[in-house]
């Protein structure tokens, strides 16, 4: 079995509900133009404000994923 390598990208995901749904809009988006997602990991979360009200959550994530060579 050969040793494997992976990529970490950082993506940002927004929700006007939630920070637990702005990851999840992050990852499922990711996943459907990557392959092989290993792990996500949140690192910051932050709001969109405007006149003082929240109207969006965001949550910076960085996911990792397997790096298929030309022989795969």
């Amino acid at each position: 079995m050969g040793e494997s390598v992976y990529k970490i990208i950082e993506v940002v995901g927004t929700s006007s509900t939630s920070w637990e749904e702005a990851a999840k809009s992050a990852v499922e988006t990711a996943g459907k133009s990557l392959k092989d997602l290993r792990v996500a990991e949140i690192s910051s979360l932050d709001m969109k404000l405007e006149e003082g009200n929240v109207v969006a959550y965001r949550a910076r994530v960085k996911i990792s994923f397997k790096y298929h060579g030309e022989e795969d």
